[in-house]
């Protein structure tokens, strides 16, 4: 008889959800499944509250990346009340939103990710994490607390709080920055950029070094969808959506406003996390993926200029300039922290965050407002129906770990093929769960934003028999 096993809960990710692995009669891998277990209802819950509210009520969403979810909802609620922000209160929000990127994606790289590239998969879970790799490399730990630092504090200091600032309203911003603290960070880039170029350095060696071939890893074809700005380059806040085909053909590229034209959504019995797909190419063959990989896999270039060097020389990685292993979202995500802080330096020597126009009068209008961006995960939309009152009727939230999800469990799926062979009579041993957690993880998921949950509910993995039977089970808590 087939059986089934289970990982639950999927360790080092924002949320919780658990992988099954399904086997034949032969114990060959017939089926794997990413599962979410949560369930948030966000869309629900911010029926009948007013427009004004959406930004810090739907910041509650996540606690890792609220400022995503802030600056989207302030996005779509402009667009609601049809406000031009002043070019200045732009400039702000774009500040905000790289301090964002760079906390978020340094806590994914330093601190979730890491221990598996550089402990090694197989290495046991006691020693396989954070205090095991402050142990082995201190040095890369204390340039992860750095980085992450930084962009909390930014963070802090233009919203009043590190987690679930107050910045962004409709209209603009509440406040500008303050020049003596603009001052004090600037005296910090320097030295973040030299920790990112050695880390990305460094992260070439591990390449050549870890055995699991980056390029072969969970690698399939897929689109890729993310921002550009009007000259083709990494966008985070503004822009056109294109998305490209798995060789980086652009297949389609609109405005974001137009994106239920473009993408369709499905949902599955097994999750809570729906399916979106590109509509041209029907829901099993419209698969993509965003985020840093996407993104780079996208785009024509970088505006600032070390982050434009080392993209470059992330595209001569390999056999081909489109990344389609997994394992290279840790690589774009240290070149995109870069770009980062890059930008945020000169976002802070631009006058106009110091003294600008910081919003406009809003009045509420029977409308649709759409708003989209970059989030660190990928792209994010939040898109809401208001009445005459300004009170929200129906939202839609497509959230960057949605758009992956197709794209993870075909990951999962393509792990569990190769290492899960028949031979594993009883357990399956600790190395090979690991390489199907660690995929997850190279997408970075935020699972509670991705099921807009009630309960505490762990990440499960388990593996079903061929009839459904649950044949062995592994759970994890916090």
């Amino acid at each position: 008889m087939g059986e089934i096993k289970e990982i639950n809960p999927i360790t080092r990710v924002e949320g919780h959800g658990k992988i099954s692995i399904h086997l034949d009669d032969n114990k060959k891998v017939e089926d794997a499944r990413f599962h979410v277990t949560e369930f948030r209802a966000f869309e629900k819950f911010v029926q009948g509250r007013v427009l004004w509210e959406m930004p810090e009520m739907t910041a509650r969403i996540c606690g890792i990346c609220p400022v995503s979810h802030e600056l989207a909802a302030a996005k779509a609620c402009d667009d609601l009340v049809g406000a031009e922000v002043p070019k200045s209160a732009h400039k702000i929000r774009e500040l905000l939103h790289m301090a964002q990127i760079l906390q978020s994606h340094s806590l994914s790289f330093f601190y979730l990710s890491s221990p598996d590239l550089i402990m090694g998969f197989d290495a046991s879970p006691e020693e396989r994490n954070i205090f095991g790799l402050l142990k082995e490399n201190e040095d890369l730990i204390d340039r992860g607390i750095s980085l992450r630092s930084f962009g909390q504090t930014l963070i802090q200091s233009l919203g009043g709080k590190k987690v679930h600032p107050e910045l962004a309203v409709p209209g603009g911003v509440n406040q500008n920055m303050i020049r003596e603290k603009g001052e004090e960070f600037l005296e910090k880039g320097d030295d973040l950029k030299t920790y990112l170029l050695d880390t990305i350095d460094f992260m070439y060696n591990i390449y050549e070094d870890i055995e699991i071939d980056a390029e072969e890893f969970a690698s399939h074809e897929t689109g890729y969808m993310g921002l550009v700005d009007e000259n083709g380059q990494l966008e985070f806040y503004d822009g056109n959506l294109r998305l490209v085909d798995s060789e980086g053909t652009t297949l389609t590229e609109f405005d974001p406003k137009e994106y239920d034209e473009v993408i369709g959504e499905r949902s599955q019995n097994w999750s809570y996390m729906k399916f979106p797909y590109y509509k041209k190419l029907g829901f099993e063959d419209g698969v993509y993926r965003v985020g840093p990989l996407a993104r780079l896999n996208l785009i024509d270039g970088i505006s600032t200029e070390l982050a434009h060097k080392a993209w470059e020389r992330y595209k001569k990685i390999g056999t081909n300039e489109i990344k389609k292993g997994p394992l290279f979202y840790h690589l774009a995500r240290l070149i995109e922290t870069l770009h980062t802080v890059e930008r945020i330096e000169e976002l802070l020597q631009d006058e106009e965050i110091y003294t600008g126009e910081i919003n406009v009068p809003t009045q509420a209008r029977e409308y649709r407002g759409i708003g989209v961006i970059e989030a660190p995960r990928g792209t994010l939309i939040h898109d809401y129906n208001s009445d005459k009152n300004g009170i929200i009727i129906d939202a839609n939230f497509i959230v960057a770990t949605g758009h992956n999800n197709a794209a993870i469990n075909r990951s999962v799926k393509s792990v569990a093929e190769e290492y899960i062979d028949g031979s594993h009579e009883e357990e399956i041993p600790e190395g090979i769960l690991n390489r199907l957690e660690s995929v997850v993880r190279c997408y970075d998921p935020c699972l509670s934003c991705s099921t807009h949950a009630v309960g505490n509910m762990p990440l499960k993995v388990q593996l079903f028999s061929k009839d459904g039977k649950l044949m062995d089970e592994k759970s994890k808590d916090y």
